[in-house]
């Protein structure tokens, strides 16, 4: 299930995050350590996360995804180690919030927003952002919550 997708203004965001290679059925594990990473990175800063988690994906290689894995954050912070400050850039997005487990389920939403921009006439830059609302260690899958992002060019 998802809600309504829809074309939207995003303004820049500050983020701290870990970009890294992975396969697919590697991400519960290597998500969970990077998650803790970066929260360690923004708080040896006196900082807290700016809001929920979010993986970029850069590529849909599922035995070779280049993700970025982190944090938005109120300013630019300090690099520390592996985590390394950034920003999710100004633009416009199609997007959607998605309910249910992780996997397959999703796949629907995908469709729905692509199918929407290219309705509209637009065109992905071929990021995609899954930002998570709530976690899969206290939550059910059928109620998780992933906002699904995809900006857009021009």
């Amino acid at each position: 299930m998802f809600t309504k997708c829809e074309i939207k203004d995003k303004p820049a965001q500050p983020i701290m995050s870990i970009r890294m290679r992975t396969a697919v059925q590697e991400l519960p594990n290597v998500l969970g350590k990077a998650f803790g990473d970066v929260a360690m990175a923004i708080g040896q800063q006196g900082q807290q996360p700016g809001g929920p988690p979010f993986v970029a994906y850069y590529n849909m290689d599922m035995q070779d995804l280049d993700i970025e894995v982190g944090f938005p954050v109120a300013k630019k912070l300090q690099a520390k180690g592996d985590v390394k400050p950034g920003e999710i850039p100004a633009g416009k997005v199609a997007t959607t919030v998605y309910t249910g487990p992780y996997g397959d389920g999703m796949k629907e939403a995908y469709e729905a927003l692509s199918k929407l921009v290219e309705e509209k006439g637009l065109a992905p830059t071929g990021v995609v952002y899954e930002i998570y609302f709530n976690s899969p260690m206290d939550t059910p899958p059928e109620k998780l919550q992933t906002q699904i992002v995809f900006p857009l060019k021009g």
